[in-house]
This record gives structure tokens, C-alpha cells and sequence, in this order.
């Protein structure tokens, strides 16, 4: 009883902070005429979903703005404003790397950058926790994207200004529009703390908060939704009953087959090694990031761990890997390795682990589009 009616208080708490932001779910009812004033460039007959798996989330398009022209600061200036703990999303394009704040990211949900010369999309759905960076060029064009408005089975549908195609974050897939059944190309990145990101990337750059919006940074808007015993945001769609619908998971996708680690498994494995269709891989843990769907403020969240994924590949071994005191240890050379892959110390040192694809994000999103997906049982 005393579950039931903590769950009941926190759905409670949560609707009275995103009231403001969501309206009750409802299907994409507008006439064909409207739509087409509202989207000139769409072509509406082109679409690889039905139009009544499409939702509004209460606000118009461009309602959440994305941040098109991204500032960056020294750490010692984002270190006024970010505390230690504070997840970032880490993006490093040939040896030069950023770091995103999701302090910001929950705010905007879309950051168009050029990085090193590649054009990326920094993507962040926070009602489905997930954070994935896209490569915006697409058959020679380069796309800027935007919000919508509206979400599909509880994730952002993101448009490109070039064409206004709509696009699944969470898949990259365009839904509508000229661009309808493309994908984009996911590109590696990792959800850590701030302070990890100092240690790796000393003299690297942080998303600045001159975004050309005045937003709460700092606070977090969905107050109580990162709760396990709570249910998802405009999603109507039955739930996988292998996994609490909002538990935090990793998926790692090797070719077409996925596997998904529910962050329950961290807790007494903060290594796993592990191979998928012949691929030796290994995921390390580490539990020094707080949650950014928590508190009103995000630095007094409660604890969650920062995961990442890799080959467990060098040139020369298969290796595996250990958690020790100071770091990850692999027991083929002896050397130690950070959250990163990358070897700091021992006859390895220097060498960086091979990515692989994955992402974090709440259960009951990931399987809503992957439902063949494995789930991973020590």
C-alpha cells in the first residue's frame, strides 16, 4: 500500500510541474489543410507510420527551441554553474572533444554543432532519457533540426528545416516527408559525469548557457519522473512486462541484433564483459553522476550510474576487463582504463577501445521500438 501510494504522490507532483508543458495526449487530428499551413515544405504523402501514432506535446513547433548556434566555455567558467556530478553528454570527433550539459539539453532538446569538421545533431528526449548525437549531413546535405511539437510512443519527433521531414529520435528514422524511411547515422558519444569528462578532457570546452534563451537552467522541469515505480508520459502502447516500463537501461546493437542491461545489473557487476554475435565487448560502470529527472535541481539528485560501452578489442588481445579501486584494469597487459576507453597507465597506455553502438535510456522507450531485443541476465 505504502508503494502504491508513493508511486501515486510522485504522478501526482510530476503532472503539476509539466502541466504546463504537455497537454493530455491526443492524436494528430488536425485537417490536412491546417497541417499543410503550419508545415508549407512537408510532403504528407510521403510517411512510413500511421498518422494516429503521433501525438501532441502540448507545444508548437519550435516550442522547445533548439540551439542552433552553440557557444562554449572553459571548464573553470562551467565549473560556476555545473556542479561535479552533473550528467554531460561527451562527444569527441578525431582526439577534439565537448561536453553538453543535459542541464541544458533538457531545455532545448536539440543542439546543432560542427565538430572538427563533422556536423552533429546533440539529441536529448527527456521523457524517454535518451541522449543520441547524429550526423546532420545527409546525401551531401546538411540538415539543421528542430522540435516538432509532437512525439511518438512518448519520444521527440524532430523536423529538418530543409525539407521539414519528420524524424524519430530515437531511431534516427524520418517518418514523414522527403526524407521518410532515411536514417541517420548515430555517432559515438557517452552520458558522464562532469567531472569525468574534466579528468579525460583537461582542456576541452562545455555547451555554454548563452543560448540565446532565457530557461531555469539548473532546475529540471519533470520533477519525480525518473522513478521506477512510475509510468510513462503520453504513451499509450502496452509495455514489455520483462522490465519495469521506467527502469534505466543500456542496449548494445551489433548488426540487427540488440541486447539491453538493465542498470539494476550494475550494482554488483560494474563490469560486464560480454559478446554479442561474435563480438567481444565490455561495458564499465561507475557511479559518480546523479539523475537529471529527479530533484527541482538537478546537483541534489539522487545518484545514478554513468555507463559506457566499448570493444573489448586491441590490435593485439581480446582483452578482459576488472574494476579495482583506481579504475579498470584489463588482466591480459595489467593496464588501467578510465570510463572512456581509453588506456592511462601500463603497457596499453594510450591505446583507445573501439565504440560500438548503444544508448541509455528508460526500458519501456528502447522496447517500444526494438521488441526483439534480448535482455541480458547475469
Amino acid at each position: 500500500m505504502n508503494k502504491i501510494k508513493k508511486a501515486g504522490a510522485i504522478i501526482v507532483v510530476t503532472l503539476m510541474f509539466c502541466s504546463s508543458h504537455f497537454a493530455v495526449a491526443q492524436s494528430l487530428g488536425a485537417s490536412m489543410k491546417s497541417l499543410k499551413i503550419e508545415w508549407p515544405k512537408t510532403d504528407f504523402d510521403n510517411a512510413v507510420v500511421d498518422f494516429r501514432e503521433i501525438m501532441s506535446g502540448g507545444v508548437p513547433k519550435d516550442g522547445i527551441p533548439a540551439v542552433d548556434n552553440p557557444q562554449f566555455v572553459s571548464q573553470e567558467e562551467a565549473s560556476e554553474w555545473l556542479s561535479p556530478k552533473e550528467p554531460v553528454i561527451v562527444l569527441n570527433i578525431n582526439g577534439k572533444a565537448r561536453a553538453y550539459p543535459l542541464q541544458i539539453l533538457i531545455w532545448h532538446e536539440i543542439v546543432n554543432d560542427t565538430l572538427n569538421g563533422k556536423h552533429v545533431s546533440v539529441t536529448f528526449c527527456p521523457l524517454c532519457n535518451a541522449s543520441i548525437v547524429f550526423d546532420r549531413a545527409v546525401d551531401g546535405e546538411v540538415l539543421d533540426f528542430g522540435t516538432t511539437g509532437r512525439l511518438r510512443k512518448s519520444d521527440l519527433v524532430m523536423y529538418d528545416r530543409q525539407t521539414e521531414s519528420w524524424w524519430q529520435q530515437i531511431t534516427g528514422r524520418g517518418l514523414i516527408g522527403n526524407y521518410a524511411d532515411v536514417k541517420l547515422d548515430q555517432l559515438p558519444s557517452q552520458i558522464v559525469s562532469y567531472e569525468a569528462f574534466q579528468t579525460a578532457y583537461p582542456d576541452s570546452v562545455v555547451l555554454s548557457r548563452n543560448t540565446g534563451h532565457f530557461r531555469s537552467y539548473g532546475s529540471n522541469p519533470y520533477r519525480g519522473y525518473d522513478n521506477i515505480d512510475s509510468i510513462p508520459f503520453l504513451y499509450s502502447d502496452p509495455t514489455d512486462p520483462r522490465l519495469p516500463a521506467m527502469e534505466r537501461i543500456v542496449n548494445v546493437s551489433v548488426g540487427n541484433r540488440h541486447r539491453v542491461y538493465p542498470f539494476r545489473v550494475f550494482k554488483e557487476t560494474p563490469v560486464i564483459n560480454d559478446k554479442i554475435n561474435g563480438i567481444p565487448i565490455v561495458l564499465f560502470s561507475s557511479d559518480d553522476s546523479v539523475s537529471v529527472l529527479d530533484e527541482r535541481s538537478i546537483a541534489n539528485s539522487k545518484p545514478v550510474p554513468s555507463v559506457t560501452v566499448f570493444r573489448r578489442e586491441t590490435l593485439d588481445n581480446t582483452l578482459t576487463f576488472e574494476q579495482r579501486v583506481d579504475g579498470f584494469y584489463d588482466l591480459e597487459t595489467g593496464s588501467r582504463w578510465n570510463i572512456f576507453g581509453q588506456a592511462v597507465a601500463g603497457d596499453a597506455s594510450g591505446t583507445q577501445l573501439p565504440d560500438i553502438t548503444n544508448g541509455i535510456h528508460f526500458a519501456f522507450a528502447w522496447l517500444a521500438f526494438y521488441p526483439d531485443s534480448e535482455i541480458y541476465a547475469p
